[in-house]
């Protein structure tokens, strides 16, 4: 069994509060024989104090370079920032969101590194992604409390109260999307009352939504349907993925121009590019912008608002594959989860993934085709 050191900087990604590594989850890894290096005040944002780290037998390390120097393995939540990039080196480990499909300029720089980056939300477990649920599940509830606060007359929105009141009628609420996000934007509106109806293009999955979503309404998911239904929307919900990919733009700006003045699209899928031409990155700090009389609100790391919660249900997921990077190395990690060959976006100086490259127009290298690998 191998004895590695894993490195826990701070976020420094804008309004980003969430930590990747719980001290319970540390103490765990250093209890099995390994070094956990945490940048000082690391978990602040998620009320987690640098004494429960060093409690937990963790190295408190001042500074983010240090981390980067010392540790075989690095655990983040949000991609690298520019800052971050030059810090990478070649043989080491990055484990963390990436959601390379959305920017060229990262994928080359990371990929020019030499590191080896495994993205939590291309780790797929039948036809499942086990690393990106929790955030898709707090994504999607999180999309209708934050559609419903814009939808105030005081924020610009239509004055529309999404569960309504007796004698008259709930605001109306369209999930694009029939996922993990999707399902949960659609169990928070329908719990509050709203008029919910889901686009979907999966047959089965719209029976299991029929039986399961008793209030929620179903329709096949096509430009047609969506477009009968904007002109009478209060708030949209973007909630597309396809796994690895740029999300398709399914909701072009002349589609937009039908949803009423003060209407709301929150979209979930902006990590990946989003659903909606007119989609741009915000923050939690400057959450929403006006296009076509619509308010946008997409923020690119959602869950980044809920944090202690985010970062629990993040450990939970992670903290399996992250032992097994750690005892037994990448190569024999993969052979005993080979879904791990799937999380590998880039290795050795080689983009890896396919979805990214297709993304960009860039050539790519299966993981099984290189030298001391696997077959795929």
């Amino acid at each position: 069994m191998l004895r590695s050191i894993i490195g826990v900087p701070k976020e420094i990604k804008a309004q980003e509060n969430r930590v990747a590594l719980t001290p319970s989850a540390a103490w765990q890894l250093v209890k099995n024989g390994h070094t956990v290096l945490v940048e000082r005040e690391a978990g602040a944002g998620s009320g987690y104090s640098t004494e429960e780290y060093a409690t937990a037998g963790c190295r408190i390390l001042e500074t983010a370079q240090e981390i980067f120097d010392q540790a075989d393995i690095l655990i983040k939540v949000k991609e690298p920032q520019p800052a971050e990039i030059p810090r990478l080196r070649p043989g080491q480990i990055l484990f963390t969101y990436l959601h390379l499909a959305a920017n060229l300029e990262l994928t080359e720089s990371l990929t020019a590194t030499g590191c080896t980056a495994i993205a939590y939300e291309t780790i797929e477990v039948n036809h499942r992604l086990p690393l990106l649920e929790p955030m898709s599940e707090i994504a999607g509830c999180m999309s209708v409390m934050v559609g419903a606060y814009h939808l105030g007359r005081h924020h610009g929105g239509r004055g529309i109260l999404l569960g309504g009141v007796p004698g008259v009628l709930p605001g109306k609420v369209v999930v694009i999307g029939g996922g993990t996000a999707g399902v949960n934007a659609a169990r928070v509106a329908t719990g509050i009352g709203a008029d919910v109806t889901i686009l979907e293009v999966d047959l089965e999955r719209m029976r299991f939504l029929d039986i399961t979503m008793h209030t929620a309404h179903t329709l096949y998911s096509s430009e047609a349907g969506l477009m009968e239904l904007l002109p009478h929307v209060d708030l949209v919900i973007g909630a597309v993925l396809v796994p690895g990919a740029r999300a398709p733009k399914l909701i072009t700006r002349e589609m937009l121009k039908l949803m009423p003045a003060g209407s709301v699209l929150v979209d979930i899928a902006v990590d990946q590019g989003g659903c909606a031409e007119t989609t741009r990155p915000t923050t939690h700090s400057q959450p929403t912008f006006v296009e076509e009389g619509v308010i946008h609100y997409c923020v690119a790391n959602m869950p980044g608002a809920y944090a202690r919660t985010a970062t629990q249900a993040l450990n939970n997921v992670t903290h399996r594959y992250l032992h097994l990077l750690a005892e037994r190395g990448l190569v024999e990690a993969c052979r005993l989860k080979p879904e791990l060959l799937g999380g590998i976006n880039c290795h050795g100086g080689l983009l890896t993934c396919q979805p990214v490259a297709d993304a960009h127009g860039l050539p790519w290298t299966a993981v099984g085709d290189l030298p001391g690998f696997l077959p795929s």
